[in-house]
């Protein structure tokens, strides 16, 4: 039997290596993973509470269209309960959204180094895929907005942007939307939005009164550290919500998710928590980075990209063995790690271990 040709050549998606893989593999008793961009300090005993009280009716299906949910997190954002869709984390409302909109020889633009799962749902579609270089690792609007044509169809925005951290600033988004023809949908992905700590980064869900063709990605991974749950969303206009909404599979979010979720959302104290704690902890990777000589790309995630000045698998290798697990293997930046924000202690250690990792290189060469 023959899959469809045009996805015989698509990798396989890979997330960061396990941390029992990697103790198995190498023999290692403790590992620190800063690979997947999870939050260090766990989630909320809310959200907790509630997935495991749903877990005495795990053997009844969940709400198909998540009510509870969709009321508490539109009351949330301001907007109207048809304006949200949920997905198994943001990257299944990513394929939803390439389902129901892109057909073959559709064009669909984004940049060269950015969320792999727009490229990967886009070739499933077999839709024409046009890259734009980032610039110095932010989004290049102006090139993007010349690439569109009459057969665009969707534009995707990673704001903050994965893997680079870079933003887009408020002015520059509203000026793209505004020039963007009203046919061609712009996806704005702000699964990280929640770290932002620039008053120059924009809420996108505030831009969608003037912008019907907009759809806003967020997620319950990152900043709520509900990775395992699998629980995201999209917010838009409610016409755009429907056609979405029509491609989805049933049942497609648990009633464990769904509880965790809703929880999540009445715990602000943890989120504002979460958001400080990173700021402490990109302000001591960059000041760490300074002292060793090493550049890196402004950070608004939870995670910061830098330049380790070698092939950045050699570092990811050398940084394996010392029980710390990264992020390496970008086309566009081979030299080039992602190190995930963690606690105190785990950032500590992986600094530690990149300056051993450095020197072993210095000695080698010598």
């Amino acid at each position: 039997m023959q899959p469809k040709s045009n996805i015989v050549h698509l990798p396989v998606y890979q997330p960061g290596k396990p941390i029992e893989d990697v103790k198995r593999e190498l023999g290692l008793t403790e590992v620190i993973k800063l690979a997947s961009n999870e939050n260090p300090l766990g989630s909320s005993a809310l959200a907790r509470e509630a997935a495991i009280q749903e877990l005495s009716r795990s053997n009844i299906y969940p709400d198909g269209a998540s009510v509870s949910l969709t009321s508490a997190l539109a009351e949330h954002l301001g907007v109207a309960a048809n304006q949200i869709i949920f997905g198994t984390g943001s990257s299944e409302v990513i394929l939803m959204i390439a389902r129901a909109f892109l057909a073959p020889g559709d064009e669909t633009i984004m940049a060269d180094e950015t969320f792999s799962q727009y490229r990967h749902n886009a070739e499933v579609e077999n839709a024409a895929i046009i890259t734009v270089p980032l610039i110095d690792g932010k989004h290049d609007l102006t090139e993007m907005l010349a690439r569109v044509t009459d057969r665009t169809k969707v534009i995707w925005i990673c704001n903050p942007n994965n893997p680079t951290g870079t933003i887009v600033s408020h002015d520059e988004l509203v000026a793209f939307l505004t020039a963007v023809p009203k046919h061609v949908m712009v996806v704005l992905d702000e699964a990280y939005g929640e770290f932002v700590d620039d008053p120059s980064y924009s809420d996108g869900v505030k831009l969608l009164p003037h912008y019907p063709n907009l759809v806003i990605l967020r997620t319950f991974s990152k900043a709520y550290g509900l990775a395992a749950l699998r629980i995201g969303y999209g917010v838009g206009h409610s016409d755009v919500v429907r056609s979405i909404n029509q491609v989805r599979e049933p049942f497609n979010t648990t009633r464990m998710s769904q509880a965790a979720a809703e929880a999540a959302l009445r715990d602000d104290a943890f989120v504002a928590s979460s958001r400080q704690k990173n700021l402490e902890g990109l302000a001591y990777m960059r000041e760490q980075f300074d002292r060793l000589g090493l550049t890196y790309f402004p950070a608004h995630g939870n995670f910061i990209m830098f330049d380790a000045k070698r092939p950045s698998g050699e570092v990811f290798g050398g940084l394996l063995k010392r029980g710390i697990i990264v992020r390496s293997g970008w086309a566009k930046y081979p030299n080039h790690v992602r190190v995930s924000v963690g606690t105190p202690e785990e950032n500590a250690k992986f600094i530690a271990a990149l300056e051993q990792v450095i020197q072993e290189a210095a000695v080698q060469r010598n």
